[in-house]
């Protein structure tokens, strides 16, 4: 399977681990192109880079770009600001524009309890892992 990794930047260590155990079961997966630049910086610095690439690089264009042709997004939704589940406002973009793509999204933990939107993501049916990865062995 084709499958495109989302969440928050500052959890980019733990994306990048992530995607090399799906890559050991033989898929072919991509995160954000910028995600080696946000490897061993503070959170601070994240932000600030996240920023950066979000107005200067049009990183949530790219991203889409990238999606095109994938098969499932995976979004790796680690606690983040006190917030269980952590789904931010891009990562909540990246499930819908997969969604409309007709692409399966999996949510590495369940559905955060953000009022906001909750229920748009609950509408968007996606699969929830509670942290196992082993639906995409032999697959």
């Amino acid at each position: 399977m084709r499958i495109g990794i989302a969440g928050s930047m500052q959890h980019t260590e733990r994306m990048i681990e992530v995607a090399e155990e799906l890559r050991s079961h033989g898929h072919d997966v991509f995160l954000s192109r910028s995600a080696a630049e946000f490897v061993g910086k503070t959170d601070d610095e994240k932000e600030a880079l996240k920023m950066h690439h979000k107005f200067a690089r049009d990183a949530i264009r790219d991203f889409w770009r990238q999606m095109q042709g994938a098969d499932a997004l995976l979004v790796a939704n680690f606690d983040k600001g006190g917030i269980p589940n952590y789904i931010g406002g891009n990562a909540l973009m990246e499930i819908g524009f997969a969604h409309v793509m007709g692409q399966e999204v999996f949510l590495l933990n369940p559905v955060p309890d953000i009022p906001f939107y909750r229920t748009e993501i609950e509408a968007m049916r996606p699969t929830v892992l509670d942290g196992d990865l082993s639906c995409f062995v032999g697959r």
